[in-house]
């Protein structure tokens, strides 16, 4: 029988470091990680491994455990207090990131597990890498009361402090609720694993499996700089739509002005091959996608025909300030006749600030219809777009026919002849170009070659007042 290495040794130091780590690797031993695969679950510490490139993963303060007495809690103090953290690559790409382990005290967050999580928030702020982190927790721990609570904010703080300086992904994977469903809410993508008892909150994408949902985080990461001062990674050699798919686009909308037809066909014959990913697709039906347009990643901001509501303005507002955050072009392409209710007003007045605030470059093209609040708020050139196009079937105007024939001594058929064509809005420098639809992706690529270089000199002041 071979005798335990003396502590007092090298040997025995390494021996015991060895079975602390062994024992972070598997807080509540084997048997855990047992259940958690029969019930169909991944560990924190797979989906972390998962999720980044082979043999990546660094973790940091694996060894913390919380430092609590009261309740005979002092008897319970398991390796890493219920979250993986550290960093790693993807495709190369330096991330850090972070994952909620709920067989340790149900997920429920304590002083030393919020503690290590506002330490990657710091690092990823400081190092300017992108965080990407997994939850399933329940709150924060009752027996630790205020100091939990407090924790917890710190948490919130490095949070926001971290937000528009590096891209931030949530991975919703379970059970989400009290408190602990607050830090996810504050990143830029939120994906959420369906059938989850996190059904409550708001994501931008949706999965059925964790599998799924990593596979997506490590796409949107190939869209993203790593952080406020970089760019998104190009590919090499991008493929674009067939030359087919482009000639397809002169036909692509219904004569009838009141035919209705799907926008992806639109960018079908636009963007690079297999790049359409589309954000919140929740039936609001004005569409936000990430796509690329000869390699460069965009923002794309769509609408089909319908009137704007408030909840996709919204929706594309929070979208555009996302893009403007990390040097992500913008692509808005127009089809509306304007805002479905008057009392949408504070949504147009957010996606219309949105616009005038940002400083990215940014590209309208009004495939059909762009009337009045829709026409402003949807990329024009009043609101700071670098470049407008149209299709010779666009429709652009302060109002439609018949509102213009109520307000004015004219025919609503006479006024649309008059003023309903992109001619007019060409004439007046409201749009720059009016192009062939077979040739749109040629006038936007070479747009977005142009806008690699814009400067934009902003005003001094700490921020503007967003009508939130």
């Amino acid at each position: 029988m071979t005798a335990a290495p003396d502590p007092a040794t090298t040997a025995g130091k390494l021996a015991d470091l060895r079975a602390r780590l062994a024992e972070a690797a598997a807080p509540l031993g084997e048997q855990a990680i047992a259940d958690a695969h029969a019930a169909g679950r991944r560990t924190a510490r797979e989906r972390v491994v998962e999720l980044l490139d082979d043999a990546s993963f660094v973790e940091t303060d694996a060894l913390a455990r919380h430092r609590v007495t009261d309740f005979k809690l002092d008897r319970t103090r398991p390796a890493t207090d219920g979250v993986v953290t550290g960093y790693g690559t993807i495709d190369g790409r330096r991330v850090c990131v972070y994952s909620h382990d709920d067989t340790i005290f149900d997920g429920a967050v304590g002083e030393v597990t919020a503690d290590k999580i506002a330490k990657v928030y710091e690092l990823a702020a400081k190092t300017g890498v992108p965080l990407i982190s997994v939850h399933a927790g329940t709150g924060t721990r009752a027996v630790e009361g205020l100091a939990a609570l407090t924790a917890y904010g710190r948490l919130l703080r490095a949070a926001t402090e971290a937000s528009g300086l590096v891209p931030q992904i949530a991975l919703i994977a379970g059970d989400t609720t009290g408190l602990a469903a607050l830090a996810p809410q504050l990143a830029d993508v939120v994906i959420r694993v369906d059938n989850t008892a996190a059904d409550a909150l708001t994501a931008d994408l949706h999965c059925r499996t964790d599998a799924e949902g990593i596979d997506l985080a490590r796409r949107l990461v190939g869209y993203l700089p790593v952080n406020n001062l970089a760019e998104a990674p190009r590919p090499d050699d991008p493929a674009g739509p067939t030359p087919e798919a482009q000639a397809a686009l002169n036909a692509v909308l219904p004569d009838d002005p009141a035919g209705t037809y799907d926008v992806t066909d639109v960018l079908a014959g636009i963007v690079d091959a297999a790049s359409l990913l589309e954000l919140r697709a929740e039936g609001h039906r004005l569409r936000t996608f990430l796509a690329r347009i000869a390699g460069r990643a965009v923002g794309v901001i769509a609408s089909d025909g319908a009137h704007l509501t408030a909840a996709g303005m919204t929706n594309a507002a929070r979208f555009l300030r996302f893009c403007d955050s990390f040097n992500i072009p913008l692509v808005f392409v127009v089809d509306s006749p304007g805002v479905a209710d008057p009392g949408h007003g504070r949504a147009v007045a957010q996606l219309a600030f949105a616009l005038a605030d940002a400083t990215v470059g940014t590209l309208s093209l009004v495939t059909r219809s762009a009337l009045g609040p829709a026409f402003l708020a949807l990329g024009s050139k009043a609101l700071g777009a670098d470049f407008a196009f149209a299709w010779p079937t666009a429709q652009i105007a302060a109002h439609d026919a018949d509102t213009a024939a109520a307000l004015l001594p004219v025919t609503a058929a006479d006024w649309a002849a008059e003023h309903l064509t992109a001619y007019v809005a060409a004439e007046t420098g409201v749009v720059d170009a009016v192009i062939e639809p077979a040739h749109t992706r040629d006038h936007l690529a070479e747009a977005l070659r142009l806008l690699d270089r814009k400067v934009v000199a902003t005003r001094p002041k700490k921020h503007g007042n967003l009508p939130l």
